[in-house]
């Protein structure tokens, strides 16, 4: 079964909300690409919706938006995503992953682009934990 951590930026307040989201919501998102649109009761947010900006794998390999598919591939890089130069002029062939979110992902990062009825602080605080009991 597939799981993913999402981490949910609502672009208003800079605030970052880490969702996993498992089962059919978390099938549902494999074969959706960087750039999309998608719906945000897959994360809880029902009436919201979000925008995937990016992810990476396992091993922390950063997906790219302009590499089509979910493969890992070693591109030869100059700057960009998955590599900054240390002197300018320098490349490196580093390994980054498709733009398409596939059972190998483990992160992905959405962003808030439409804004539902209640506030995201409502729907995915977590619950308040009770109040211990005092020993007499």
């Amino acid at each position: 079964m597939v799981e993913f951590k999402t981490i949910v930026n609502d672009v208003k307040t800079g605030r970052s909300y880490n969702v996993t989201v498992t089962g059919h919501h978390a099938n549902s998102l494999n074969g959706k690409n960087i750039g999309e649109i998608v719906d945000g009761i897959f994360v809880g947010l029902p009436g919201y919706k979000l925008k995937i900006t990016g992810g990476s794998d396992r091993n922390g390999t950063p997906m790219r938006s302009d590499l089509p598919g979910p493969k890992r591939r070693k591109l030869l890089l100059s700057e960009g995503l998955g590599f900054h130069e240390k002197y300018p002029g320098e490349r490196k062939r580093v390994a980054v992953r498709g733009s398409t979110i596939s059972n190998e992902i483990v992160q992905i990062n959405l962003a808030v682009t439409e804004y539902g009825p209640k506030s995201i602080e409502e729907l995915l605080a977590p619950p308040a934990e009770a109040a211990p009991a005092e020993k007499k």
